[in-house]
């Protein structure tokens, strides 16, 4: 057997491995230092990301599972990224979490890592950190929250945030019942009850193979999921005996498997730029063309919201990620493998569904084609996506002028004025909200409606953004715009009136306008991101398009485990 990743530290008798050896003996006995493989927990609880608050809870259960497997567990935290709390968006940091996580794993004397993420930013980043440094490692998704209810009704978090704020301000719901509400919405720990951006990527992360099978989905607060990380930290040793890295797993049969797993779940739009950017890091080749391709077709089998009623407790119920892959198990690549080292085809063979409701028959689908929709013409040259189980079916195919907004402050400003010039036709333009210009392309796509048509009972209008919205979220959005306005694409040269086209069916785009012949307006170039330091800077000077996954240029690729030099 080759020696161990962290025996380059720790083995021999010389000052360095003496220095290693002795400042790691703070209740470690002397046998951790003889061969046993080291196993990193990369955790990023924080009581500031709210979702991932309980997973310091979690790390011991895998703690205790490297132990029994013969190793020594290690706790490692990392950036942490909540999605409700940090500004301007978390996704601004999504590629800087994976940047420090992936130098943290190769500097440590480590041999494999166990991933602990939940909310939206924190699993995408994890997995290109592990792809990057290519070191054995598995996933233990955080879990969903609980249903909460309220005066008798289920809440989904986040969906049911973006329905009753808007009859607020349409004035069927009185201010105080949205605000008594609040204490209902988050039951207990956990992300996202909705299929939302949390939901979405754990249920992918299986789906990718990067998980112990049968882990993502388990709720936050059931002891189930303390045993699948137990057993996920024996699985860690176990692949680090194995040698068995995120290069052996994920290969295009993976991503194939899950965009399958997205359309069949009716996952979230974000769930694009996240594949997209674990699969730059890990070297698989993977285009926006390919999520039409392989899961336009495919069906929408789960009944969740906000595409459907239910929420993540009563998928689990109902059998899980393995009990929907059943249904598309022909679809799926039959030679894609997963970290236990058995094809997905293998585990999610004849797994039962309990409930029909939740979970739909292929025969008789919640939608017959569900995938997400990419769309291209002269107002997204590069592509733009759109979810059509998310969508008002009347929507998709849909001519009317352009309302546009400069900016978030601009569409605050204006969107209620009783003089804005808009109806129900209109079509909703904002933009500036891309990776570069916003920064970092913040989940404002679904913008609200205006006051005076939400009065006169519209509920749903075509919206166009380069920005990105909430799994969470709903309506006719179409979002992702690249190149985004700030790159200069087509979208910095809209003006309120032009006449847009949208037609789902035919996957297009377009504006009746001369739009070369024009400049962008002063007010959109005024507010502008422009940065003078730090990660934004950065940020903004080497972030790619959201159709390749708005990663950093200079961060594509793997660097492997390996570190040149010492420290001493």
């Amino acid at each position: 057997m080759a020696p161990r990743r962290s025996a380059q530290w720790y083995a021999g008798d010389d000052r360095n491995s003496y220095i290693h050896r002795a400042w790691m003996r703070r209740g470690l006995p002397a046998d951790a230092f003889d061969g046993r493989p080291h196993i990193a927990i990369a955790n990023t609880a924080s009581d500031l990301t709210p979702c991932n608050a309980h997973l310091n809870e979690v790390a011991r259960s895998v703690a205790n599972g490297v132990y029994e497997a013969g190793g020594i567990p290690l706790d490692l935290p990392v950036v942490s990224l909540g999605e409700t709390q940090v500004r301007p968006t978390a996704m601004l940091w999504r590629n800087m979490a994976a940047m420090a996580t992936e130098e943290m794993l190769r500097a440590n004397p480590i041999d494999g890592v166990v991933l602990l993420g939940g909310c939206d930013k924190t699993i995408p980043a994890l997995l290109m950190a592990a792809c990057s440094v290519d070191l054995p490692a598995v996933v233990v998704p955080g879990g969903p929250m609980l249903t909460g209810t309220f005066r008798g009704v289920p809440l989904g978090c986040g969906t049911d945030v973006w329905k009753l704020s808007e009859e607020v301000r349409a004035g069927t719901l009185s201010e105080q019942a949205f605000l008594d509400s609040e204490s209902a919405m988050i039951r207990s720990r956990g992300h996202c009850n909705t299929m939302g951006t949390a939901s979405t990527m754990g249920l992918l992360a299986e789906a990718l193979g990067m998980t112990l099978p049968s882990t993502a989905g388990i709720p936050a607060p059931d002891s189930r999921l303390l045993a699948g990380a137990h057993a996920a930290g024996a699985l860690a040793v176990d692949l680090v005996e194995q040698q068995r890295r995120p290069s052996d797993v994920l290969s295009r049969g993976s991503f194939h498997n899950a965009i399958v797993a997205l359309a069949a779940l009716g996952g979230s739009t974000n769930a694009v730029v996240h594949l997209l950017a674990i699969a730059g890091r890990a070297g698989v080749e993977l285009t926006l063309d390919d999520f039409d391709r392989i899961g336009a077709g495919v069906p929408l089998l789960v009944d969740l919201q906000p595409a459907g009623r239910f929420l993540m407790e009563d998928l689990h119920r109902a059998g899980g990620l393995h009990a929907v892959l059943a249904e598309v198990a022909d679809l799926l690549d039959p030679g894609a493998r997963t970290v236990s080292g058995r094809p997905l085809v293998e585990h999610v063979e004849g797994a039962p569904v309990y409930d029909r409701e939740v979970i739909r028959t292929r025969a008789a689908p919640l939608q017959e084609r569900a995938g997400i929709a990419v769309l291209r013409g002269n107002l997204a040259p590069d592509g733009a996506v759109i979810k059509p189980a998310a969508a008002s079916p009347h929507l998709l195919r849909h001519r009317g002028p352009a309302v546009v907004f400069d900016s978030v402050e601009d569409l605050h400003a204006r969107l209620d004025d009783p003089g804005l010039d808009v109806t129900a036709d209109s079509v909703l333009v904002l933009r500036g909200c891309g990776p570069k210009g916003y920064p970092g392309m913040p989940e404002v796509s679904n913008m609200p409606l205006p006051a005076k048509l939400l009065a006169q009972g519209v509920r749903d209008m075509v919206r166009v953004c380069d920005g990105r919205m909430s799994g969470t979220a709903y309506g006719t959005v179409v979002l992702h715009v690249a190149p985004e306005a700030a790159a200069g694409g087509p979208l910095a040269r809209v003006r309120t009136g032009d006449m847009v086209v949208l037609d789902v069916a035919a996957r297009t785009l377009h504006v009746e306008a001369d739009l070369d012949a024009r400049e962008p307006s002063a007010a959109f170039l005024n507010a502008l991101a422009r940065p003078a330091r730090g990660w934004e800077r950065l940020y903004i000077d080497t972030v790619r398009q959201a159709d390749t996954g708005a990663d950093q240029d200079f961060l594509l690729g793997a660097s492997g485990d390996r570190v040149a030099r010492g420290s001493h």
